[in-house]
Order: C-alpha cells, then structure tokens, then sequence
C-alpha cells in the first residue's frame, strides 16, 4: 500500500477558493498547516475521502486566515547591508550587552569570530573558547542579535539543547522564545550576507 499520496486541491469556501496540499499519511487525525509563503497542506488518514478533506479546509478558512496573516506579520525585511566595520561594531555590541548576564556563572569573555554562514544564526565552539555569529546577523533587530549572542553564549554551561539549556535562557532572557520567532521572520538576511570578518 502507498505510505504517501499528495495531490493539490482547490475548493469553495464562502470566503473564496482555497488552494491546498492534500496528502494522505499513516496518522490518526486530519493536520492542517500554513507554511512561509502561505501555502496550505493537510495531511489526513490514509482512509479519508476527498469530500472530508474539502469539507475540514471549508470549515477551517477562518482560522487559516488567521495563520496566514499571522505569517505575513513575521516576515520582516531585513535591514539594509552594513560595511563590514559596522558589522564587526554591531556584533560586538550584542555580545557585550549580554556577556554580563554568563559572567556571573564562571563563563569567560569568548573571542568572536564573524562569518558569512548558510544555515545557522551562530555556534559555540566551547572547547576552543570562541563563538561565531552569523554576519547577516547585523541586518537584524538589536534584540535579536543579542539573542543569538546570549544562545551561544549559554553553550559555554550547557553543550547541548537540553533541559538545563533551556532552563538558563528563561533565567537570563525570559522572553527568548518570542525574541526566537520573530527572528525566523528574517531569514531573508540570509540570501545576502556580507563578508565575514574576525574580531577579538
């Protein structure tokens, strides 16, 4: 039997015509989602018919309104490229504001490597005593980047994302998570990062 069938739908709503993924999948209850771009997909037990799945987008389409808007919101442009000087500047100023929060729990100033990276906002090299932030990090919010600072600096106490991890970052920055999400909005920084640079 076929694990996996997807196929686009297009169903009336009295809102308007709905456009959705419809894919059929080993689970027990009908999942709708809203991706980046405002894209609709449902997954539904590989026994649901089409008229259920047309009929549970129907009765969704406030709600998928709703996400959708909210994705709209989190999608903020970045802000304009920075020379490389004002890059190193701005970097170093987040990680300055926040050190003093880990310096307190034994974490030594790290030395700040800056680079032009794909897919992450920073790491922690903690055996090695430095951290690298993401240059595209300097077309961000201030808030934001001293997230990621602070991410990467709590590495240095917790190596992994487990409980304890977690734990020290709703000590130290209570509303990481919210800080967290607003940043995925700004992914667009990472198409266009600027050269990289090192600092001490």
């Amino acid at each position: 039997m076929v694990k996996h069938m997807s196929q686009l739908r297009l169903v009336d709503t009295p809102d308007g015509p709905i456009t959705y993924t419809l894919t059929r999948k080993r689970v027990k209850r009908l999942i709708l989602s809203v991706e980046y771009g405002g894209a609709v997909f449902l997954s539904v037990p590989l026994s649901c018919s089409l008229g259920q799945a047309d009929d549970f987008v129907r009765e969704k389409r406030g709600w998928l309104q709703k996400a959708s808007e909210r994705r709209k919101a989190r999608q903020r442009p970045p802000l304009p490229h920075v020379s490389r000087e004002e890059c190193a500047r701005l970097l170093k100023g987040a990680l300055d504001r926040v050190y003093p929060l880990v310096q307190p729990l034994g974490v030594s100033y790290p030395l700040l490597k800056l680079r032009p990276l794909k897919t992450q906002w920073g790491n922690c090299h903690w055996t090695q005593g430095y951290i690298t932030l993401n240059t595209a990090l300097a077309r961000c919010p201030e808030e934001l980047r001293d997230y990621v600072a602070l991410h990467e600096l709590v590495h240095f106490l917790h190596h992994d994302h487990g409980p304890g991890f977690y734990a020290c970052m709703d000590a130290l920055m209570p509303d990481w998570q919210r800080r967290r999400t607003e940043l995925k909005g700004y992914g667009g920084a990472l198409e266009h990062h600027g050269e990289g640079s090192e600092q001490t």
